[in-house]
This record gives structure tokens, sequence and C-alpha cells, in this order.
């Protein structure tokens, strides 16, 4: 009897171990949240409401799309949104983060003017415009 319930104990350890290691390569709200948002703004949701969205798209193994190099999860998080190449030589004499702090600052009105910012905004918690244009412009 007291072999039983030691086995038992141990294999609902196990499993409940084995799980704990599946569900780390799930996405985190917030995550999903962002990956939601992207495809919400890109049209691309197909009748899918959040709770179906994120038991398909969130669980464990999925990918978050919201980091990455420039044009794998970056593109995802912000569809049709517009970054700078390089820094503007309008800025050449300012120490290298103003340089391109103003650089994204003059692309993100450019877009905005145009709505053409892909639903970011200047700056979020987790990553905003000026987050991904910075990242950009340093790599």
């Amino acid at each position: 009897m007291w072999l039983q319930s030691t086995t038992s104990i141990i294999c609902v350890g196990l499993i409940a171990t084995l799980s704990g290691m599946q569900c780390a390569n799930a996405l985190t709200m917030q995550q999903c949240s962002a990956k939601y948002k992207a495809a919400q703004g890109a049209g691309t949701l197909g009748g899918l409401t959040w709770q179906q969205f994120r038991k398909a798209n969130c669980g464990p193994g999925a990918s978050a799309a919201t980091a990455g190099s420039p044009g794998t999860g970056s593109a995802a998080l912000s569809p049709g949104a517009t970054f700078p190449q390089a820094i503007s030589p309008k800025y050449t004499n300012e120490s290298a983060g103003k340089a391109r702090l103003h650089t994204c600052l003059d692309q993100y009105r450019a877009n905005k003017a145009a709505n053409a910012n892909g639903g970011l905004r200047w700056i979020t918690k987790g990553g905003g415009y000026y987050s991904e244009c910075n990242r950009r412009l340093k790599g």
C-alpha cells in the first residue's frame, strides 16, 4: 500500500514537472495580447475571439512575434510601420543616443501624419515605436 501511494506521488510530481516545462514555452499574457493586437490591426484574425486566439496561438510551442531581428517578429508586431534605415545627417553633431532619438522621432511624426505607424505608439510598456526604431538603428 505504501509503495503504491509513493509511486503515485512520484508520478504526479513527474507529470507536474514535465507539464511545467511545456508551459514554460508558452507565451505570457502580455506577449499573447501583443500578438492578438497585431493580428487584429492587420485584419488576420479570421473571426477568432480573444479566447479562441489565445488557445490556438499562445499555448506551448507558440512563438512570440514580439521580438527578433528586423523583418522577423518585429514586422509581425508592426505591420506597415516604416523605420529609418540610418541616422539622419542633420543630427551628426549630437551624441549617438540623441541622434537616434531625433531620427526616430522625425520618422514617427512623418508616419503619424500619414497614419502609417502600424498601430504602434511612441513609447509603450514592453516596446513601442521608439524602442523598435532605436534597436534597428543600433544594430
